[in-house]
């Protein structure tokens, strides 16, 4: 078998785009997003959507169109704009669109990276039920919580805590409020 040098291919990255038009507006969508950009859409896709250590569906799907569009078209957001993605999905989609973007989409870019997302959030979640884990938040929350010990420790005023015990004590009618007997004078 005769070898032939990836050189002479001449391959370049398929930025090939269509176009729609959208209130006046052409506005350009590409057919392959590079996998870098992939990795970096499925990894916010599913940070965003996570609550208290489950996937909303609602925030998955507006997520991953909001995100979809800011990576495969040719619009600008301003970071004012995007401060509310709630409302910048409502006007789009509202305004039908989202449509028109999803016909313009090639689709088995759509699709491979909801599958993608799909796989992520099932994985992450057995993850998080398995001991290892549970092995690594503790040890991912120790170092926080040995120096917050450590600031207690290096905090604790012996004079305060006497005084503390004094009271206890006088409050306890002159007995140890832990033990009960009487205080030896």
């Amino acid at each position: 078998m005769a070898k032939v040098s990836y050189a002479n291919l001449k391959l370049k990255v398929n930025k090939e785009v269509k176009t729609f038009n959208f209130m006046e507006q052409e506005i350009e969508v590409l057919q392959y997003l590079p996998i870098e950009d992939k990795r970096d859409l499925i990894s916010i896709v599913c940070q965003n959507a996570e609550e208290d250590g489950i996937y909303n569906p609602l925030l998955i799907d507006t997520c991953f169109h909001l995100y979809l569009v800011y990576m495969y078209t040719n619009i600008s957001f301003t970071e004012k704009q995007k401060e509310n993605e709630m409302k910048l999905y409502d006007t789009l989609k509202s305004n039908g669109f989202f449509e028109l973007f999803l016909s313009a989409m090639n689709e088995d870019e759509y699709n491979e990276l909801y599958n993608y997302i799909e796989e992520t959030m099932e994985m992450t979640l057995e993850f998080k039920n398995t001991a290892g884990a549970v092995l690594q938040s503790i040890i991912q929350d120790l170092p926080a919580q040995a120096q917050a010990a450590a600031e207690i420790v290096e905090n604790f005023d012996k004079d305060k805590f006497m005084n503390v015990v004094n009271f206890a004590n006088a409050a306890n009618g002159g007995r140890h409020f832990d033990t009960n007997l009487p205080i030896e004078q």
